[in-house]
This record gives C-alpha cells, structure tokens and sequence, in this order.
C-alpha cells in the first residue's frame, strides 16, 4: 500500500472507530448510569454490531467510506485477533488445540455429508453448495473467496454464498453466546470450544467470544473460542484442495489454487504474540514489572478496541435488501448448514464431557 492508498482508508477506519467509542458511550449511559452497575453488563460488541446494521441500512454508504471499512474487516480484524494472543500461555494453546483439532473434523465431515444430501434434494448449483459448504464448515467468507477460482464459481453464486454465511453467522453470533452459557453451565472451556466450532467467520466468532467475555467476565471463554478458530483456519489448507480434486475430477482442468496463497499467516501473529507474552514475562517481570505489566494491558485493551471496531464495520457493510433477491433454496442449505455444525459440536462437547467424568 502507497502513502494515497493508506489516505483512501482513513475515513472508514474513522467512522468505524467513531462508532466503537459511540457503542460505547451508549452502553456505559445504559448499564452503568442507568442500570446503576459498576461495569456494564451488555456488550459494547453487541450495540456496535446492531448500530451498524442499522445505520449501514438507513444510509446508503458513500465510496470514500467502504474502502476503509473493508480495511477494518480484513486488518484491523486481524491485528485485534493477534493482540489477542497476549492473554494466553503457550501450553494453554497446546491444551485446546488437542481438544478442538478432533471436534473440528468431525463438525467439518458431519456439515460436509448432511449438505451433500441437501442438494440432491433441492436441487441447487454444485459449485454454490461447495462454497456454502466449505464457507459453513472453514471460516465463512475467506473460505468462500479463496475456493471460487479453483471451481470456478460464478460472480452471483460468490455473492449469494457470502450473503448465506453472512446472515446465519451473525444470527449465531448474537444467539450463541446467551445459549452457550446456559445450556454448558458457564463452563469457559465448552462454551468457548462451542462458539468456536460452531459460527463461520472468525469475526463472528471474535464478536460472540467477546460478546461473552463482556456478558458473563469470561475472557478465557474469549481465548478458547480464539483459539478453536484459529485452528479450523488452518484447514483451509487441507479444504481447497480437497474441493478442487472432488469438482475437478475427470477434467484435464489445471488446478488454480497455491497453499502459500490461502494460509491464514495472521494465526502465526497470534502464536508470536503469546511467545512475545511468555518471554517478556521471563525477562521482564523481575525488572521492569510495572512497565510490562501496563503494556500487556495496554495491548488487551487495544485488541477488543480493533476487535469491537470491526464488528462496527462489519454491521456497516451488510445490506439486508441483498438478501431479498437469492430464493429461499440458498437459505435453507445454510440454515440447515448452521444448525448441523451447531448439534454435531454439541454432541461431540457432551462425548467428550462424558468420556472426562
């Protein structure tokens, strides 16, 4: 990016952020002048989210504002996500991952069956069910973006795919962490294990996990959800691939598809970032134990900063009047999509709770 284009993005990212500290005006006058709590209970996420569905829906966005919310979807989103990584231990990221790697192929493999069934039934595109299916079972719209050139997907079925995983992951975004809570108890572990295995974007999941850490003062309900789909970003890897042999088989088709292009690099930001944690806490504590301490604050308080402006973009950029024009087949195999990645998590959590006790 060029000094013109960084200028070109300035006004989105200043709108997305002026939207953050406007959700978070409004939740402190709610739940703390109103409601007379200490700390308010209702999530800065959730009003950033909801405010800007509503004004994105109200006002038409003008050019010079997309561009930089489309920065804050993809890299201000990012840079939260790494910042995240400050909070955790490394044997921690050991710990969930050997929970989640298995939880996470059998929702994929479940999502991947019960979709293939669907649409012999309704009758859809294959190449919309593949990006609805890889979109439901990876991380939502990079899974989506990067598997349309190698089944060469067309323009409307990319949209209408997008605008699938956009809907269901933001109902599931909103509903599963009230959901989560009461159906595992408050356990930070299933409950984070769950929001992570079950909504489709990593956005999504970073809202929902934090929408929790902010409801019920759970970060480390934030760390795991985190965690899980950080991990299940990495089978994007494995995935494109897969889809590109199962549509392209029997065509002498080249393959359009780079392992180097569709990993997710920003999860080796978020493990430098716990390495960077538990080195500065090795060296630093014994020192410079104020000055380390106030940066690891300060760099906790910056990701929910970027993660809660992101969400505000986010809101900002979906047009509900899209959805109107895709037929109810499309909705049905992304509903159908959300709520069997949902059960088959749930199912695999009990498993595992009963195979613990």
């Amino acid at each position: 990016m060029n000094y013109k284009q960084y200028l070109v993005v300035i006004p989105g990212i200043v709108l997305a952020f002026v939207l953050y500290t406007l959700s978070q005006g409004f939740n402190n006058i709610i739940g703390i002048e109103l409601l007379g709590y200490d700390k308010s209970p209702i999530s800065t996420a959730m009003i950033a989210i909801l405010f800007g569905m509503l004004f994105g829906n109200i006002f038409q966005m003008r050019e010079n504002f997309i561009k930089g919310l489309d920065f804050t979807q993809k890299y201000i989103l990012k840079l939260g996500i790494i910042c995240l990584g400050i909070q955790l231990k490394p044997f921690e990221f050991l710990e969930f991952g050997a929970i989640a790697i298995p939880l996470i192929i059998i929702c994929i493999i479940s999502v991947l069956i019960v979709i293939k069934l669907l649409v012999k039934k309704l009758k859809i595109p294959t190449r919309m069910a593949y990006l609805i299916s890889i979109g439901s079972t990876v991380c939502g719209t990079t899974a989506i973006m990067a598997t349309a050139p190698v089944i060469g997907a067309k323009k409307n079925e990319v949209s209408y795919a997008i605008a699938n995983i956009t809907l269901f992951g933001i109902l599931s975004m909103l509903i599963y962490p009230y959901f989560a809570n009461f159906y595992f108890d408050a356990d930070p572990t299933f409950v984070g294990l769950f929001l992570g295995t079950s909504i489709h974007e990593t956005s999504q999941v970073a809202a929902a996990g934090l929408i929790y850490d902010q409801q019920f003062n759970s970060p480390e309900t934030l760390n795991i959800a985190t965690v899980t789909k950080l991990i299940r970003n990495t089978f994007l890897v494995i995935m494109i691939p897969l889809f590109a042999y199962l549509y392209n088989r029997g065509q002498t088709k080249a393959q359009n598809y780079s392992i180097i292009a569709i990993f997710p690099y920003f999860v080796l930001g978020f493990v430098g970032m716990i390495i960077l944690r538990n080195a500065g806490d090795q060296v630093f504590l014994s020192s410079y134990n104020e000055t380390w301490v106030s940066i690891v604050q300060y760099i906790k308080a910056s990701s929910k900063v970027f993660l809660t402006m992101a969400m505000a973009a986010i809101g900002l950029s979906t047009n509900l009047r899209d959805l109107k024009n895709m037929g109810y087949k499309p909705f049905v195999v992304g509903f159908v999509g959300m709520a069997t990645v949902g059960v088959v998590s749930i199912i695999s959590i009990e498993i595992y709770i009963n195979f613990l006790s």
